[in-house]
């Protein structure tokens, strides 16, 4: 089944703003929500994945959060969990009033940041039918410590310098001090990983989406290592897929494990690679694996039975 016509720019309101996000109109009745990994916007972070979706009949509804894209909201490249809760639950209150959208048919996808709000968000909304966490951020503590071990002391301390700056700023209505969304161990960038390193030619091969600034505020260091939508992985009830990658150096396999393990229907792929993976030679295993967990749970829905742990979704 193909998807009935190519992609519109649609808005809807979002706190004291709004969200602009592509619409893919389907044939299905079935929705999926999507959203990109921190800093990163919607055509660089789920083009791939929105088109193979489109493709096979599903509606897709792809977000830019508030502070980022085409999306409203002052100052512009701030990252506020609190804020980008409240635009996935906005998301998908508009997503059931699209044309030809079952609202007993919506699903969730995130990576990376993204894939950590997915459980939170489908904790906190029983009635959706299916989420999808690929290379989820489920356990900032994690990433936080592990991650020390790619930054040198000198960067570390100047973009714990910038970043205290930029907060301590904010308040008083000063610019964002940004800084760059990954960079060597050497540099002051929000993520010195190997693997953060294969963000640009991951998402933006050829400079595809020059409009992408790749900058986030550096404010954001200091919050992200507090977020662990890890605790709320036992309150998601619908079918949860998690995917992740072995090598993954940036979020890191094991907690995505162990959040797929807590979920009381969740299913796990484990795929070789770094945090990019999903978006680089693994690709087509994750649009196979990801294709026919929307099939089955939005489609030809069945008694829900649980994989055994550490299973992959066929």
């Amino acid at each position: 089944m193909t998807a009935s016509s190519e992609r519109k720019l649609v808005r809807f309101a979002s706190g004291d703003s709004e969200c602009a996000a592509w619409h893919y109109p389907g044939t299905n009745g079935a929705c999926v929500i999507m959203a990109a990994g921190g800093g990163v916007t919607k055509e660089p972070g789920t083009d791939p994945f929105a088109r193979r979706f489109h493709e096979a009949g599903f509606t897709v509804l792809a977000l830019d959060y508030r502070h980022l894209g085409q999306s409203g909201g002052r100052p512009r490249q701030v990252i506020r969990v609190k804020e980008q809760l409240a635009d996935w639950q906005a998301a998908i209150e508009f997503a059931t009033t699209l044309p030809g959208v079952d609202p007993a048919k919506l699903a969730i996808w995130g990576f990376s940041l993204s894939g950590g709000h997915v459980l939170r968000v489908a904790a906190r909304n029983p009635r959706l039918a299916a989420a999808i966490a690929q290379t989820p951020l489920v356990d900032g503590q994690v990433a936080a410590r592990k991650t020390m071990r790619h930054r040198r002391p000198l960067p570390m301390l100047r973009l714990m310098g910038r970043a205290l700056r930029d907060a301590v700023g904010s308040p008083l209505g000063r610019p964002p001090l940004l800084v760059p969304l990954a960079g060597e161990p050497s540099t002051v960038a929000f993520l010195t990983t190997p693997d953060g390193l294969d963000g640009d030619r991951a998402l933006n091969p050829g400079n595809r989406y020059p409009q992408w600034p790749q900058t986030v505020a550096a404010r954001t260091t200091l919050r992200i290592g507090f977020y662990r939508p890890t605790r709320d992985a036992a309150r998601v009830r619908c079918p949860l897929l998690v995917v992740v990658c072995d090598h993954d150096q940036s979020v890191f396999a094991e907690p995505g494990v162990r959040a797929a393990q807590r979920a009381p229907r969740g299913e796990l792929v484990r795929m070789p690679g770094g945090h990019y993976e999903p978006f680089l030679d693994g690709h087509e295993q994750a649009v196979a694996a990801e294709l026919s967990f929307l099939h089955r749970h939005l489609l030809d829905p069945a008694p829900a039975v649980r994989p055994a742990t550490g299973a992959a979704a066929p």
